[in-house]
């Protein structure tokens, strides 16, 4: 069996957090649903700077996780650091100065509907920060830049774009605050195999060019191959498995096979020789 780590080490919290200590620190965490336990005791790490695909089977509790750590599910147990600080123990200002270091773009995109593209992106800014319209304005532009749009796209309502679109849209406006950590729920759900492997490719340079931490929910099999730096799977309410894309290709693990190598894994993974 390839060196896939099976299980996190606990590590100690430090008095003072290193470069190398985790941005994401899951610790024995449950969430249950009416009496439905959907995460058991999970332990993640996700580490500065990588691209982490969080990958298991539909309705397992991975974007549960991803809720979890962000504040809109309530966890029954255990503890999530972000930035090396108990999320738990914060005021509500230190929590709203810890959201303002990352940004979400979920699954469907949740742009507002009444609002234009331009108004979208700069929801954070108004919620967070007193700005001029004028430079809210400019910011706005260069975030439609950065994700690849023009700048004409600012004034058009969500039903006027594709999906693509959408998505990069969100991603803007995740992308607003200039933030440290970007949580993706299946960014390239429901888009058409080009767009996604593009929308792969803009994820990559955008983690390479800003330094940014990427927690990447998804089971697109060629975003792990080609956008993850590591892999982290969830069955059974726990981390079953991390490590890169080759060691989960050569891991005998029966969950990890039939997802990596099932009749729907596409033929580019099952014939990748690593």
């Amino acid at each position: 069996m390839a060196n896939v780590e099976i299980a996190q080490e606990r590590t100690p919290k430090p008095s003072k957090v290193p470069d190398n200590y985790p941005i994401i620190r899951v610790r024995d965490v449950w969430v249950s649903f009416s009496d439905h336990p959907v995460l058991k005791g999970l332990d993640l790490d996700v580490k500065k700077g990588e691209i982490l695909g969080f990958v298991g089977a539909s309705g397992g509790g991975k974007s549960v996780l991803l809720r979890s750590i962000i504040g809109l599910v309530q966890k029954q147990k255990g503890t999530i650091e972000v930035f090396g600080r108990d999320l738990d123990r914060l005021s509500e200002q230190e929590r709203q100065a810890i959201e303002r270091r990352w940004g979400v773009l979920f699954q469907h995109g949740a742009l507002f509907s009444s609002l234009t593209v331009r108004q979208n992106i700069q929801f954070p800014l108004r919620e967070y920060l007193d700005l001029s319209e004028r430079l809210m304005d400019e910011i706005a532009i260069a975030k439609l830049e950065m994700v690849g749009l023009p700048a004409f796209v600012a004034e058009k309502y969500p039903s006027q774009l594709s999906g693509g679109m959408i998505k990069r849209a969100a991603l803007a406006r995740a992308l607003v605050l200039d933030p440290e950590i970007v949580f993706l729920d299946e960014p390239t759900s429901g888009l058409d195999p080009i767009s996604a492997g593009e929308f792969d490719d803009l994820i990559k340079a955008l983690q390479q060019t800003l330094g940014l931490t990427v927690f990447m929910v998804t089971h697109d099999l060629d975003s792990l191959h080609s956008a993850c730096d590591r892999i982290a799977a969830l069955a059974d309410g726990k981390i079953i498995a991390t490590g890169p894309i080759g060691d989960m290709l050569k891991s005998d693990h029966p969950w990890l096979r039939a997802y990596f190598h099932g009749k729907r894994a596409s033929s580019r993974l099952n014939g990748k020789k690593t």
